[in-house]
């Protein structure tokens, strides 16, 4: 199944892209910190950055010492933008899906994918295609939805006290992977819900060794900032694997 190609609806971009613009966001206020404390020594190593987006990572990895960058991503608007803001001569993007990386006839040191994974069906294959492209030794890091949020993201909630406080979180059909109709920003799409015995049996059978795994948590100063935030402490936003391929 082709990868979903949602961000080159100009209306979801936009509103994607504004909130993203934002000062603080979930993304920079909590997933971001966590992948960048994940990330290996980038020094003279090659990096694949899947669903590049703004390519603002890509930049991050040269400014890292990675001798080479390659960004893909689906969107053609988004790597317009990362063409126009986040250039390098040692970054190099292209248009292609997730999909469709066993035709890269290059090999990596680290692969690397934000937020991303989750719009991908076939996990299996993606994690047997990313193998095949690390050099022995190299590094595969990636952030998705929690599977707490992917499970039902139409019925799942807050649950509040009488005080309007968040005091849990309602969730249903965790155990029954597959496809989930999603709406955000006035936009119809699917994503894909996989239990974390799922994900991680697909990981070790695909040959890696899972080296750490993260659940992050807003710090005291994100949560000043975004007082909704705190919700995270009940449950969490985001997912973050790092593998290893041994060799």
């Amino acid at each position: 199944m082709t990868e979903q190609n949602i961000f080159d609806n100009q209306h979801f971009f936009d509103g994607y892209k504004e909130i993203r613009g934002r000062e603080v966001n979930y993304n920079n206020a909590i997933e971001q910190p966590a992948m960048s404390k994940m990330l290996p020594c980038l020094t003279e190593k090659t990096v694949l950055d899947l669903g590049c987006g703004y390519g603002y990572n890509c930049t991050d990895f040269i400014e890292r010492g990675a001798k080479k960058v390659l960004g893909i991503d689906i969107s053609k608007k988004m790597l317009e933008v990362a063409k126009a803001e986040s250039s390098d001569p040692h970054i190099e993007y292209m248009q292609l899906s997730m999909t469709e990386i066993s035709s890269l006839n290059m090999k990596f040191d680290l692969v690397y994918s934000s937020l991303a994974i989750h719009y991908i069906e076939d996990f299996k294959k993606l994690m047997t295609d990313i193998y095949g492209l690390l050099n022995n030794g190299g590094t595969l890091l990636f952030s998705q939805e929690s599977p707490f949020i992917t499970a039902s993201p139409k019925v799942g909630g807050y649950n509040l006290d009488e005080n309007g406080r968040r005091v849990s979180f309602t969730f249903s059909d965790y155990s029954i992977c597959g496809a989930r109709e999603e709406h955000w920003l006035d936009t119809d799409y699917i994503k894909y819900h996989r239990t974390f015995s799922k994900i991680f049996t697909d990981i070790a059978q695909s040959g890696f060794v899972i080296s750490e795994v993260c659940e992050p948590m807003p710090d005291k100063s994100a949560v000043e900032k975004c007082p909704s935030m705190s919700g995270q402490y009940i449950k969490p936003q985001f997912l973050i694997v790092k593998a290893v391929k041994k060799g």
